[in-house]
């Protein structure tokens, strides 16, 4: 599960909570709207269980941005909007 961002719009910082249902290689990116890859906050074997994870937009321009949850079997994509 993928929830969504909290809070959004944000300025500059978000927090990102998911769920993994079982272990395996997870990955949560950010992407801006030309499908370009902005920040990577996770890529590594988590456990089941509950995350969460700030991303901190300070550096970049107000505007929309994707976020995408990957584990094995379950893509999640969500947007959130950065308002500066």
């Amino acid at each position: 599960a993928l929830l969504q961002n909290y809070p959004n719009p944000f300025n500059p910082s978000t927090v990102i909570r998911f769920d993994v249902p079982s272990s395996g290689l997870v990955s949560l990116n950010v992407y801006n709207v030309l499908g370009q890859l902005v920040k990577t906050l996770v890529n590594k074997v988590e456990q089941p269980g509950g995350y969460e994870v700030r991303f901190d937009g300070s550096g970049l321009a107000s505007g929309v941005y994707f976020y995408r949850l990957a584990t094995p079997g379950v893509n999640i994509v969500k947007k959130m909007l950065l308002v500066k």
